[in-house]
């Protein structure tokens, strides 16, 4: 799953910290979704696409198998 979170953390000038500490996970959990190490709960996820008032489509995609 390939997601767009660091384009709208700098769209909005915010750090992995600030993020995570709105979504009330750790800072490395942040890091671990934007470089595809971790796919987020269904929680989180919404609650990121929320913070960026973006769909959760906008914000996550699945990676097309070739």
């Amino acid at each position: 799953m390939k997601n767009r979170i660091r384009v709208f953390r700098a769209e909005l000038n915010i750090s992995q910290e600030e993020l995570a500490n709105q979504m009330g996970v750790s800072r490395q959990t942040i890091h671990a979704i934007e470089n595809n190490k971790y796919a987020p709960s269904l929680t989180l996820g919404m609650s990121i696409a929320k913070f960026f008032n973006k769909t959760v489509e906008e914000v996550f995609q699945i990676e097309e198998e070739k």
